[in-house]
């Protein structure tokens, strides 16, 4: 097993933020095989060390589960509860400590992978699977035909220039954008650098998995087989 950075695997694991788990670490609350760690790079083994928070495992043997959502408007892909009013997993009455795999930000709904496995989510957002994601964009206007090409043809964000896989008008006001690079806010500013805005926002696929007729809101329990399409059978 590759080893990771203490604070990447608590927060992964979905102790809180990453930058709450540094926090924790400096403060002293955080062991590693019994020893108090202060430094948030330290590297450790999932598979092999025992890893404590305030005395309690942050990596137990419990079942894993996993489920996909329909994440709704004003939820946060974050386990900070002091920072955060609304969270993903409070929709959930699982007794196990889960987090999200990857993010959609507060105002954007759609499809969510959560899980207290975190495994798979090291290996979900690890670049080398190329995973491609799918939105469905309403703006407030008709998008042009010149706005349309400037969508496609890519954006600067945060010096970084990144250019969808694909970008298809499906009504007016309506587009199908389709990415890889997962810049944060990437899809809204693929949008609003065209000056168009963004109304509403919704992740419609991951990989080869998709939303489907599931609501708002509502979730479903499923199996790690059924995310393998999500890695065109690479998971197993």
């Amino acid at each position: 097993m590759t080893k990771n950075r203490l604070s990447k695997v608590l927060a992964a694991n979905g102790v809180a933020s990453r930058r709450k788990c540094e926090e924790l670490i400096f403060e002293g609350k955080v062991t590693v095989n019994g020893e108090v760690i202060l430094k948030p790079q330290h590297m450790v083994d999932i598979s092999k060390d025992k890893i404590s928070l305030d005395g309690e495992k942050v990596l137990k043997t419990d079942e894993k589960v996993y489920y996909i959502l329909n994440k709704p408007k004003g939820y946060v892909c974050s386990n900070d509860k002091e920072r955060f009013k609304n969270i993903v997993v409070d929709l959930f009455p699982s007794k196990h400590r889960l987090f999200t795999v990857g993010r959609l930000d507060k105002n954007t709904t759609g499809l969510v992978i959560v899980t207290n496995d975190g495994q798979l989510s090291h290996r979900v957002i690890h670049p080398s699977f190329e995973i491609s994601k799918e939105y469905l964009v309403k703006t407030n206007v008709e998008v042009t035909a010149e706005q349309l090409e400037k969508i496609s043809s890519g954006v600067s964000i945060e010096r970084c220039f990144v250019k969808p896989q694909k970008v298809t008008k499906v009504r007016k006001n309506t587009l199908k954008i389709i990415i890889q690079e997962g810049k944060k806010h990437e899809v809204r500013e693929l949008v609003e650098q065209t000056g168009l805005q963004v109304q509403e926002l919704c992740r419609i696929r991951i990989g080869n998995l998709r939303l489907g007729h599931l609501e708002i809101g509502h979730f479903k329990k499923v199996s790690l087989k059924d995310l393998d399409p999500v890695f065109d059978g690479k998971i197993g």
